[in-house]
């Protein structure tokens, strides 16, 4: 099935870009998004249309005659509150709003695990779980996610809320449990879209780990069925690190280095990233 119109935000991002493709053969007109200036190899369906998150004119107009929009734009990190309200909190608003003015069935929105990330990762946690947000970022991602439930409730807007782990190389301990491959990110992203009914909707985005850390057996209507295993890192990951303190949250909480340093800094920084993960924000 193709769909008439979809539109992605941040299209300009790190996970934005691996989404363009795929997203673009899915539909007959695919509109990318962002604050940049350009955006280079756009597919033969595929324009290029600037627009502000904190600007709900442009939204609007941005979301017109879409059947579908996959909301990625916003800050990646955290960071000091009035620097995350316009993009993060009025900007998952402005998507909302407008897709209710148009019309548009379904928001898949890139949701994180840091909504939740100061829950305990002993505690295999599933979709119901409570929001526990380790950051003003995890805050902006509860926000939405309410957001979202409440759109579905009153307004008849679905949403697919999807709680993204780590979509990064495995570069550390934590990861070897979180990691979501790029390929299960758009088998995600596909399945968010396709999938006739979701109503509101929340899954975890992680591969098929050995050590997941989280449960999406209340997900399973979504037909999300990751192939890739971060197990195979495992060894090496663990022998590189060794002991890690039991003590420390960012080893024992969802959020990694988000649930341990002082809000409004950087969780991004203690990642110790790839730098091929790096290249983009």
């Amino acid at each position: 099935m193709k769909f008439k119109k979809l539109v992605l935000t941040g299209a300009a991002g790190r996970l934005g870009s691996y989404l363009r493709e795929p997203l673009s053969q899915m539909c007959e007109e695919f509109v990318s998004s962002d604050i940049v200036d350009t955006l280079s190899n756009l597919a033969p369906n595929e324009t290029y249309v600037k627009a502000d998150l904190t600007k709900l004119d442009e939204i609007v107009a941005l979301l017109e005659g879409a059947d579908m929009v996959v909301h990625f734009g916003a800050i990646g990190d955290e960071a000091p509150m009035d620097e995350l309200w316009g993009p993060n909190f009025y900007g998952a608003y402005t998507v909302w709003e407008a897709a209710y003015r148009n019309k548009v069935r379904r928001v898949v929105y890139a949701s994180s695990i840091h909504a939740v990330g100061m829950h305990k990762k002993s505690d295999f946690i599933g979709i119901d779980a409570p929001h526990r947000p380790d950051t003003f970022y995890g805050l902006a991602k509860c926000f939405a996610e309410d957001l979202a439930s409440l759109y579905w409730d009153k307004r008849g807007v679905e949403s697919v809320c999807m709680r993204i782990l780590s979509c990064a190389q495995v570069s550390n301990p934590r990861a070897v449990g979180s990691w979501l491959s790029y390929d299960d990110l758009i088998h995600l992203v596909k399945r968010a879209i396709d999938t006739p009914i979701t109503g509101f909707s929340v899954v975890y985005g992680v591969s098929n780990n050995d050590r997941a850390p989280v449960d999406n057996s209340k997900a399973q209507h979504l037909g999300y069925r990751p192939k890739d295993n971060a197990e195979k890192y495992a060894e090496e990951i663990y022998k590189e690190y060794g002991a890690l303190d039991p003590q420390d949250p960012s080893n024992t909480c969802h959020g990694g280095p988000f649930a341990s340093v002082e809000l409004g800094n950087s969780g991004v920084a203690f990642l110790n990233l790839n730098p091929e993960d790096t290249a983009k924000s």
